[in-house]
């Protein structure tokens, strides 16, 4: 069934049941929900984070590889993670749709369901969004995301300290290598069919490609981090040198990275496995959507502690020299350039967010 063949009224009742899971934070309020003209979330803090990201057909996934539960995780989670990197905890989600009517209606859902798994496991319940028709081939799907600070001032990009050791929770580098695998042409582990028997390499595979369909952020050790102190934060949405450069140019900074403990920590295992050992370091410095969150922090005294996942210290926040603002790896800089929509790559080798492009 297709969408043009059901009308927007039926295509919500569908849908809505399946948002229906999630319900608000034990701290937090939807006095109002889906339904009405707006939707009325509580704001405990007296201030509101908003956030929003869109996800574009073939520019930002390709229906080869990934489901439409697959995009549904994606896109809320990379909404979490920035509210996240703000210090702040998930209230709510809305949710867009615009499709070609020849979309299937199957499709619509199991995208809500992607959402709503994401959405659920963070307390944050899709309390409403909107639905159009595009041209011809067209998907885009549109999240804002919704969160409170409850009473904590937002962790800033600027605010990163000389001094500071720079940590991170998640991971490194697994969304970009499963985006390199399937690039490459690698075939899919998951798409062998039941009782294929993996080896080493072969679990590697599958666990990069899994993570680039439907990547995890660490949205709880936000507001962890800035119950710490943390000075800083950002989520690594375009790569770790491109967002950590950006905390660098916005506290006016420069930071070292420990090229050790990337490599041993972050780079080793199934990175390493799936592409070698260098290609494998370039993702864990290059790689985007990989929504791991990386802060900087007093000392590792002040890093976070009894979470759902450790924080590890991968480098220091140094003055700016003469050139100002930057990101190295011991000492040298780090030239592993990340996602950007609009500029142009000299070579499609480190794809970050959303380089999907044929």
């Amino acid at each position: 069934m297709r969408l043009r063949e059901v009308s927007e009224g039926e295509l919500l009742a569908r849908v809505f049941p399946v948002y229906a899971r999630a319900s608000a934070p034990s701290w937090g309020s939807v006095p109002v929900g889906p339904g009405d003209d707006a939707a009325v979330v509580g704001a405990p803090s007296g201030t509101v984070v908003a956030t929003t990201d869109s996800m574009v057909r073939v520019r930002d996934w390709r229906d080869e590889w990934s489901s439409a539960h697959d995009v549904g995780v994606k896109v809320a989670t990379q909404n979490l993670a920035d509210v996240a990197a703000m210090g702040a905890s998930p209230t709510a989600l809305l949710v867009s749709l615009v499709a070609d009517p020849e979309l299937d209606v199957g499709w619509a859902v199991d995208l809500a369901r992607g959402i709503a798994s994401v959405a659920e496991a963070a307390s944050a319940p899709v309390v409403g969004g909107d639905l159009s028709s595009g041209p011809p081939g067209v998907v885009v799907v549109t999240v804002t995301a919704l969160g409170d600070l409850r009473g904590r001032p937002p962790v800033l990009r600027s605010g990163a300290l000389v001094g500071d050791v720079v940590a991170v929770c998640g991971s490194l580098g697994l969304s970009g290598g499963g985006l390199a695998l399937y690039l490459a042409g690698e075939a899919d582990p998951d798409r062998s069919g039941p009782g294929v028997a993996l080896d080493e390499r072969g679990l590697a595979v599958r666990a990069l490609m899994r993570h680039h369909r439907a990547p995890v952020a660490p949205w709880w050790a936000g507001p962890e981090a800035a119950q710490a102190g943390a000075h800083a934060l950002v989520d690594v949405s375009d790569g770790l040198v491109t967002d950590l450069g950006r905390v660098a140019a916005a506290s006016g900074v420069a930071v070292d990275l420990d090229g050790a403990v990337l490599r041993d920590r972050y780079a080793a295992g199934p990175l390493a496995l799936a592409l070698g050992a260098e290609a494998a370091l370039h993702q864990v410095l290059a790689g985007g959507e990989e929504h791991a969150l990386v802060g900087t922090f007093a000392d590792a005294a002040s890093l976070p502690v009894g979470g759902e996942e450790a924080w590890h210290v991968i480098g220091r926040v140094v003055a700016a020299g003469g050139d100002g603002p930057r990101v190295t790896v011991d000492g040298v800089v780090a030239d592993a350039r990340g996602w950007d929509h609009f500029a142009q790559h000299p070579s499609s080798s480190a794809p970050g967010r959303g380089d999907v492009r044929p």
